[in-house]
């Protein structure tokens, strides 16, 4: 069964031809860069310039010939540098969700809706073989360090409204808000710091804190002294 191209990756055909996967991703991320190109308004040679502009050629006739098939290679460092030159992220070239309904992930498997192939590439998985410590830790991180940033503004507004409450019912009521933000803060600063912990103890380096949230993390030990000594 032979495949013909179409905007993105290839539709069936009725001979008996089968397309390497490593074509399949490829003819993909051509396919896409070709439509948002045209999506955009912009020849080959627009994005080649873009490219140069990045400060990674990708030369007029090196990107028609992917568009075409006609080349056998694609770098993940081109596909990071068209994505910058298209505006778009590198995901999207790769899985273009919402343009192409299914890809494949991998050799010998059966295609798959494209927004779970996604899923998998960036970490979120459910998949039982998907063993990512670090990169859980650090995808729960950024929930926990939202949800503790909207809780700290929200306490420092309602702190607000109790310090400058027109009367005894507003002033009630804003402190009622600001125990449940409070304990909100509480509950979310421990989460990020039980992650800190888990990816210091995998190795890891956790993300740096916003100034409001540097209180998380226990404060540098004071060498001072002991350079004082050593001295």
């Amino acid at each position: 069964m032979t495949q013909r191209r179409s905007d993105h990756g290839y539709e069936k055909d009725d001979e008996n031809d089968v397309l390497e996967w490593e074509d399949h991703v490829m003819a993909t991320v051509a396919g896409e860069v070709r439509r948002r190109r045209k999506e955009l308004g912009w020849s080959a040679q627009d994005v080649a310039d873009r490219c140069e502009e990045i400060g990674y050629p990708i030369p007029r006739n090196v990107i028609a010939n992917m568009e075409s098939g006609r080349r056998a290679v694609l770098p993940l460092v081109e596909i990071m540098v068209l994505a910058k030159a298209l505006r778009v992220s590198p995901i999207s070239l790769i899985y273009p969700v919402g343009y192409v309904t299914e890809v494949r992930e991998l050799p010998y498997q059966d295609p798959q809706p494209t927004w779970d192939a996604l899923q998998w590439f960036v970490g979120n998985s459910s998949a039982e073989d998907a063993t990512d410590y670090m990169l859980d830790h650090f995808l729960a991180h950024d929930l926990e360090l939202r949800s503790a940033l909207a809780a700290v503004e929200s306490e420092d507004y309602e702190l607000w409204k109790v310090k400058t409450a027109a009367n005894r019912v507003q002033r009630e009521a804003a402190e009622r808000a600001l125990a449940r933000y409070t304990d909100q803060a509480t509950r979310a600063k421990h989460e990020l710091r039980r992650h800190r912990d888990a990816i210091r103890e995998g190795g890891g380096i956790p993300p740096r804190l916003p100034s409001p949230l540097a209180d998380i993390d226990p404060p540098e030990p004071d060498t001072s002294t002991t350079e004082e000594n050593d001295l």
